[in-house]
């Protein structure tokens, strides 16, 4: 076969990922914090975009400001003297901010200083006659385990020993266990071992009591000897912790010489006591959970809302267009302002079809489990994301994102939207299926009301839920009840008895 060149003509079709693509389907998987942080970094970049307010008015219903972009916005073809004759530069409010205005917000504290000194003369906070903000505030109060040990520290040793104090306290974790090894720390430092043991035994004895500790036994035998109930039984209890962990009471009797009174006195003892004593000076703290939507009942229906407060609102500033785009300009700086606007009308329209996106995935959610909303957890369905997807007639990636990092909150407490896509475990009768987290609320439900003569077994449990119309099996039984955190049958009536005994 000869070899030629030749021209052929091909038709074909292909999805091509834009950058703005990418980005709008990156923004559905945000939460609306994570959006705000988002917003914020677009803000400094794009001068042409400025964040609204709750009062501002609202943009289109497809986000994109029509009147800025009804042209092709070329300073060459004029567009923007015409913008100017057509007046849109009035529509905005002009960009002087009037701090003495009684709608002018501040930002942050330092704002609200600089305010109080431009309309005073600066004199009130400079010559104490009115009242200046306390700063110490804002600052976190709370003093953390080392800072608390080491002051301590400075006050009961000095010279090598402090220095010695400082690397083991270093090395001391947030619920107050040290992790260090003495004798690579002496090797370390060029000391000898007893005089790091030393200085270990004076830390032993800093508050809170217990702290230093290399582990459990010994950080609850520092507290039994600040009790004074440090004794050769509570030494021999100390040592054996397994077997308390365990239930082996009569063992423990006998290794102990002790009778059923002693024991249960020394337990409820043991029971007073921190294990952790460090974490009282955590200054970690959880951060809250905020909605994303509200779902609440109405007379027709559900009402479900967007969260406002933490959705920020961005407005194009039009009138700094037709300024910028009215002046002397290059085809550099044309090409940059084109981008921008184009830019800021994007995002815009992509915050607003994200939030309508939001909203209709979550009514579908309510709507198929408003059972779970009037009735409780039990009667959650079994749910999944490709039903949401088609019953929307959205794909079940978008569906996916959209419930990714979202909460909603309803009279019933706060839940993540992905907690309603469940599985589904079928009816005793065959007909329907049920979710499978009615099923753990089931289970947490009846073993919370076992008697301790009366312990349920796995089995036992399944008799139970099948006359409620869960057809389960043992070994599901038990895969929930310990992704739930519920131990044994053995291991409950252990724990029920250990409770009676320090009762």
């Amino acid at each position: 076969m000869a070899l030629a060149p030749r021209l052929d003509l091909r038709q074909s079709q292909s999805l091509v990922m834009t950058p703005q693509l990418q980005q709008a389907i990156k923004l559905l998987a945000l939460s609306n914090l994570e959006i705000e942080a988002f917003v914020a970094g677009e803000l400094e970049k794009n001068p042409l975009l400025e964040a609204g307010g709750a009062d501002d008015f609202a943009p289109p219903a497809d986000g994109v400001d029509r009147a800025a972009e009804q042209h092709d916005l070329r300073a060459e073809t004029g567009d923007a003297d015409r913008l100017i004759g057509q007046g849109l530069g009035a529509a905005d409010s002009p960009l002087d901010v009037d701090y003495g205005a009684e709608t002018f917000i501040d930002d942050g504290p330092g704002d609200r200083v600089a305010s109080a000194a431009i309309g005073s003369g600066g004199m009130d906070i400079l010559s104490g006659s009115g009242e200046a903000p306390d700063f110490d505030s804002f600052a976190n109060p709370e003093q953390g385990l080392q800072e608390h040990l080491m002051d301590q520290a400075r006050s009961a040793l000095s010279g090598m020993d402090l220095t010695i104090a400082t690397q083991l306290i270093g090395q001391i974790d947030e619920a107050g266990y040290l992790e260090a090894n003495l004798l690579e720390t002496a090797h370390g430092m060029g000391v000898a071992l007893y005089r790091v043991e030393q200085v270990l035994a004076v830390i032993q004895g800093f508050d809170p009591t217990g702290v230093g500790a290399r582990s459990l036994s010994e950080c609850l035998a520092l507290q039994a000897r600040e009790a004074d109930r440090y004794d050769p039984c509570m030494a021999k209890l100390l040592a054996n912790l397994d077997l308390l962990a365990k239930g082996a009471l009569p063992q423990l009797r006998r290794i102990c010489g002790v009778d059923e009174e002693d024991m249960a006195d020394m337990i409820r003892e043991l029971r007073g006591y921190d294990p952790k004593p460090g974490l009282r000076f955590s200054t970690e703290s959880a951060a809250p959970v905020t909605p994303d939507l509200f779902v609440r009942p109405t007379r027709e229906g559900w009402s479900i809302e967007v969260n406002s407060a933490t959705l920020p609102r961005v407005l194009i500033n039009r009138t700094y267009y037709v300024e910028l785009a009215s002046g002397p300009q290059d085809r550099t700086s044309k090409a940059w302002l084109a981008d921008c606007l184009a830019s800021a009308n994007w995002l815009v329209k992509a915050l607003d079809q994200r939030q309508k996106t939001i909203v209709k995935v979550a009514s579908e959610i309510v709507r198929q489990q408003e059972d779970f909303f009037r009735k409780g957890v039990e009667h959650l369905k079994p749910l999944t994301l490709k039903t949401v997807a088609d019953a929307i007639q959205m794909h079940e990636s978008t569906v996916s994102r959209v419930t990714s990092n979202k909460y909603l909150s309803c009279p019933r407490g706060m839940y993540e939207l992905k907690y309603f896509f469940t599985s589904g475990v079928a009816a005793a009768s065959g007909d329907g299926a049920v979710s499978a987290e009615a099923v753990k609320s089931h289970i947490k439900a009846l073993i919370a009301a076992e008697t301790p003569d009366a312990i349920l077994s796995d089995d036992t449990l399944v008799d139970l839920l099948r006359a409620k119309g869960m057809d389960i099996a043992r070994r599901t039984v038990a895969k929930y009840r310990e992704a739930m955190g519920i131990g044994s049958s053995v291991q409950r009536r252990r724990q029920k008895a250990l409770r009676g005994q320090a009762a």
